[in-house]
């Protein structure tokens, strides 16, 4: 009775929400940051594209609705507006690739992510030397 799905792929597209434990969400239909956050009352709502490490992680307001083929993060409150590490967005590409290969949705949106976070690394410390080495980490990324 509930309005998600937990690792159960179809072909309707979603919208999915992976949580800091590394379990995934899935809502084929509207659905408000609000009942979220009543869901998870000690987690934030982002949307993976407005995340950049180096800048401050903010919530989505709870009047907004998570669009269908969008990936989403619950992430614990006390990440909410503290700079966002590169090695912290590394790990949680490594949790989405995780959550969306044991439930078999392995898309574009992990692709998107992986690829987003490679050029953040890249532009980051004005190439002072750590891009190779986490640029290597994220695409090592089994898909």
């Amino acid at each position: 009775m509930g309005i998600s799905s937990s690792c159960e792929s179809t072909s309707v597209e979603t919208s999915k929400v992976v949580l800091y434990d590394g379990t995934l969400q899935e809502f084929s239909y509207p659905v408000k940051v609000s009942f979220l956050m009543h869901k998870y009352p000690s987690c934030f709502i982002c949307n993976s594209d407005d995340m950049e490490f180096n800048n401050v992680v903010s919530s989505m307001s709870d009047d907004e609705t998570l669009e269908v083929g969008q990936l989403y993060f619950a992430l614990p409150l006390r990440w909410l507006k503290r700079r966002m590490m590169a090695e912290e967005m590394a790990a949680l590409a490594v949790k989405a690739s995780d959550a969306l290969s044991k439930c078999g949705c392995r898309r574009k949106s992990l692709f998107v992510l992986k690829e987003k976070l490679a050029g953040k690394v890249g532009d980051s410390n004005g190439g002072r030397g750590r891009r190779g080495k986490l640029a290597v980490k994220l695409n090592s990324i089994q898909e």
